[in-house]
């Protein structure tokens, strides 16, 4: 297949004509993204939220005084294709920085030429291997998946339950997240009494579900995003399992509700502020943050908004906050002025980072949600 070169030069032909002149050469930020695929629910928000964003700083005079020129590649969820963007990035396109990496996998792939080119690259994706270990200019705005697993079984253990049948995807972020609630159950007094994985693309899950039923399970975990989590929700309720269900934060987007319909009802999973914007109490100090984001792209989009998105918008403005700092694009000096990152607000909680902490964000940032009456509810 061949994956199209998407140049966005964020100034409309309006703005050109009433907007900012720009003396200075424009700084390139570079994406890959994969816009198509079966991540597509994730990158389509991520390349439209960095495509606004950017045609919003450059009406508002740029960054350092210059005019920002995004370059984005599709990679269509594939991570070798990720790997020859990024290259493509660093060796013709001579970007700066680069906000993308809509998946663990396709990030993984690309980070090796980023960090030898010394390139600041901030993902988009959960898996906790982008950023741990620590590498120097590698960063991520999501929570973890090992942020999910903990989150997840602290609300388990409040229900009154400690046995969990854990289903999950064999590929990318959901074998990275099953590795982490491996590890993770025994911390949070949780034991494990099912280990059941399906392949990406299988349609139906219930042998393994058949499995978990008989295991004793008092609760269900599914480490997935995409069509699985549909599928499995789905099974579940086909075969009458009347035990909870969570998900990842991988599903936080209402295309998992449609997906799943009437199956998702009190579905709980651990998500950023971002869905429950409204519901938000008083003095939280994203509110403002997340409510201004989705409306904004809610407004220009014509679509719901979800936390992935989020996490483009996140990523866009770490990076234009560091570049200002710094005073300069230099990747090193980009890198120190990311790493100094303190009180950043933003659609997936509060930002504080340090040379040995490339996301910043700790457990607060993460909201339980439950589905009711196919929308999302916020528990705390």
């Amino acid at each position: 297949m061949n994956r199209r070169r998407l140049v966005f030069c964020a100034t409309s032909a309006a703005l050109l004509a009433t907007g900012p002149t720009f003396a200075a050469e424009p700084i390139k930020i570079g994406s890959f993204l994969s816009v198509t695929g079966p991540a597509s629910f994730l990158g389509d928000p991520e390349k439209r939220t960095l495509e606004l964003y950017v045609e919003k700083i450059n009406a508002a005079g740029g960054v350092l005084g210059r005019k920002i020129e995004l370059v984005i590649y599709d990679d269509g969820g594939d991570a070798s294709n990720a790997r020859t963007f990024a290259t493509r990035l660093v060796e013709s396109d001579k970007v700066v920085a680069v906000v993308g990496g809509t998946t663990t996998a396709t990030s993984l792939a690309a980070i090796p030429v980023l960090e030898d080119a010394r390139i600041p690259f901030i993902s988009l994706a959960g898996g906790i291997e982008i950023v741990e270990p620590v590498k120097p200019f590698t960063f991520k705005t999501p929570h973890t998946d090992k942020m999910a697993c903990e989150k997840i079984f602290d609300d388990v253990k409040k229900r009154g339950f400690s046995k969990v049948g854990m289903i999950s995807s064999t590929a990318g972020f959901g074998a990275s997240m099953r590795n982490q609630c491996l590890k993770v159950a025994p911390e949070r007094g949780i034991q494990i009494v099912a280990d059941e994985r399906y392949a990406p693309g299988d349609t139906d899950t219930t042998p393994q579900l058949n499995k978990i039923k008989g295991s004793g399970a008092e609760v269900i975990v599914n480490a997935d995003f995409g069509q699985g989590p549909a599928i499995v929700t789905r099974n579940v309720k086909q075969l009458g399992l009347e035990i909870p269900l969570y998900q990842s934060h991988g599903v936080a987007s209402k295309s998992f509700i449609d997906l799943a319909g009437p199956a998702a009802e009190g579905v709980r999973l651990p998500a950023a502020a971002m869905l429950v914007a409204e519901q938000l109490p008083e003095g939280d100090p994203q509110k403002k943050v997340v409510l201004d984001y989705k409306t904004t792209y809610e407004s220009t989009q014509k679509q719901p908004v979800s936390t992935f998105g989020g996490h483009a918008y996140d990523g866009l403005m770490l990076l234009v906050q560091a570049i200002q700092r710094a005073g300069s694009t230099d990747g090193v000096k980009v890198r120190d002025a990311l790493r100094a990152t303190k009180g950043f607000i933003g659609t997936g909680g509060v930002v504080n980072m340090s040379p040995t902490d490339h996301m910043g964000l700790d457990l607060s940032a993460f909201r339980m949600l439950e589905i009711r009456n196919g929308t999302w509810k916020l528990l705390y």
